[in-house]
């Protein structure tokens, strides 16, 4: 599957960065090194990759905000204690840890508990977004150098 969203160049790397941001266990990595070694623009991969991801980020923090657990637990088998324990980890901390939702497996429940917490959805969003560029940047930016060794 991976290698059939490569042939569709960013929009193929757009889909897969979505769906790697969603709580489905899927890797954008691999598409989004698979470009840049094709020789596609490193900038424009990055900027895919990144709206990709927040798009998808976006989304966990919507199926937090619904607050409907039972469709967290059937359909994405994240468990009520898992979210209610990442609230409680991050209370205080409010809408920028956003930032860390680039990690993966806990990044997506960080972005579900902010739903729930009905964190501030400029600042959640904007803070998410930044760390999945810096993400992406520091992820494009190495693949290049790795692929300039060889």
């Amino acid at each position: 599957m991976l290698d059939g969203l490569a042939e569709y160049g960013y929009w193929g790397l757009l889909l897969a960065s979505f769906l790697a941001a969603t709580i489905l266990p899927f890797s954008s990595e691999v598409v989004f090194a698979a470009l840049i070694a094709a020789g596609m623009d490193i900038w424009t991969s990055i900027l895919y990759a990144t709206a990709g991801n927040a798009l998808g980020g976006a989304t966990c923090y919507y199926l937090g905000r619904m607050g409907k657990t039972e469709w967290l637990e059937r359909w994405f088998k994240i468990k009520p204690a898992k979210i209610e324990k990442t609230i409680e980890w991050m209370s205080g901390k409010g809408a920028v840890m956003g930032f860390f939702g680039f990690m993966p497996v806990v990044g997506d429940v960080m972005l579900v508990a902010l739903g729930f917490m009905r964190a501030n959805i400029p600042v959640a969003m904007l803070t998410m977004t930044a760390g999945k560029f810096l993400r992406y940047l520091l992820i494009g930016f190495g693949t290049d150098r790795i692929i300039f060794w060889f």
